[in-house]
C-alpha cells in the first residue's frame, strides 16, 4: 500500500473535468489538499463542491494555463493556502479534431499553448516551492496519441503530447537538483466528456480495438498519477507509464478478433 498523502499540497491543472477531475478525486480521497485550476469557473466550482461533499479538501482557482502570470499567481496562492506545494499534476489539455488541410495556424498555436506551453509554465512556477520544501513531484498527462500512435485530425494534439515527453527528459535532469521528480502518464482512450462528444460510434470502435474490450476510467489515470507522486516512487524520474488497456499492443484488429 502506498504511503498516504495526508495534508500534502497538490495542484491539478485542467482539474475541473475529465482526466483532471479523476486525478483530483483520487488525490483528495488519499487525504491530500488539492487545488484544481482551469479556465471555467462554473465547472471548477461544481467539481470542487462534489469532491468536498465526498470528504475531500479541494479548492478551485480560475487560471489561464497558457499565461505565465496567471499560472504563477495560481501556484503561489495555492502554496500559501495549502502550506507549500508537494505535487504538480500538469494535466490541462484540449483535443479539437481538425485535419491538417483545414487547420489554421491559430488552431495549431491554441493547442500547443494549452497542452505544451502550459506544462512548461506549471513546472516553472512549481520550482521555487519545491526548492523551499526540499523536494517535489511533477506528473504530466501526455497520451499514447503522438508519442506512440496517430489519428486523423489530431496532428496538433499528437505533436503537443510528444513534445511533453521531450520536455520531460531534460526537466528530469534539471529538477533533480531540487530533489524533485517528473514523470508522465500516457492515457489511451479514457471515458471523458470530450471523448463522449465524439459519438457512440467512435467509442464503440475504440473499445473494439482494445484487448480489455473497454475504455478506461479517469480514476485509472488518477491511480497511476498517485503512484508517481508517492514516497514509494521517489527513485523514478523521467519515465512514462502507458495506461491504455493494451491498445497499442495488437498489430491489427484481427489480432484480437477472437479474444
Amino acid at each position: 500500500m502506498l504511503t498516504p498523502l495526508t495534508g500534502r499540497s497538490v495542484i491539478v491543472t485542467g482539474g475541473s473535468k475529465g482526466i483532471g477531475r479523476g486525478i483530483a478525486k483520487v488525490f483528495a480521497a488519499r487525504g491530500a489538499r488539492v487545488t484544481i485550476a482551469a479556465r471555467g469557473e462554473e465547472a471548477l466550482r461544481r467539481t470542487a463542491d462534489e469532491l468536498n461533499a465526498a470528504g475531500g479538501r479541494v479548492r478551485w482557482a480560475v487560471c489561464d494555463v497558457a499565461d505565465w502570470e496567471s499560472v504563477r499567481r495560481m501556484v503561489d496562492e495555492a502554496a500559501e493556502v495549502q502550506g507549500g506545494l508537494h505535487v504538480m499534476c500538469a494535466n490541462a489539455g484540449i483535443f479539437p479534431q481538425v485535419k491538417i488541410v483545414s487547420m489554421t495556424p491559430d488552431d495549431w498555436d491554441h493547442v500547443m499553448a494549452t497542452n505544451l506551453r502550459s506544462a512548461f509554465l506549471a513546472v516553472k512556477a512549481a520550482i521555487p516551492h519545491f526548492e523551499k520544501a526540499g523536494g517535489g513531484r511533477v506528473v504530466l498527462t501526455s497520451s499514447i496519441t503522438g508519442p506512440v500512435t496517430g489519428y486523423p485530425g489530431w496532428s496538433h494534439y499528437g505533436a503537443s503530447k510528444a513534445g511533453q515527453l521531450g520536455f520531460l527528459r531534460t526537466a528530469a535532469m534539471e529538477l533533480a537538483r531540487y530533489n524533485a521528480t517528473i514523470n508522465a502518464v500516457m492515457p489511451g482512450n479514457i471515458i471523458t466528456e470530450g471523448l463522449q462528444d465524439l459519438g457512440q460510434e467512435y467509442l464503440d470502435q475504440m473499445a473494439a480495438s482494445i484487448p480489455l474490450k473497454r475504455l478506461g476510467s479517469v480514476e485509472d489515470i488518477g491511480h497511476a498519477a498517485l503512484f508517481f507522486a508517492s514516497d514509494e516512487a521517489a527513485y523514478i524520474t523521467g519515465q512514462m507509464l502507458v495506461i491504455d488497456g493494451g491498445q497499442i499492443i495488437p498489430e491489427s484488429l484481427a489480432a484480437i478478433a477472437d479474444i
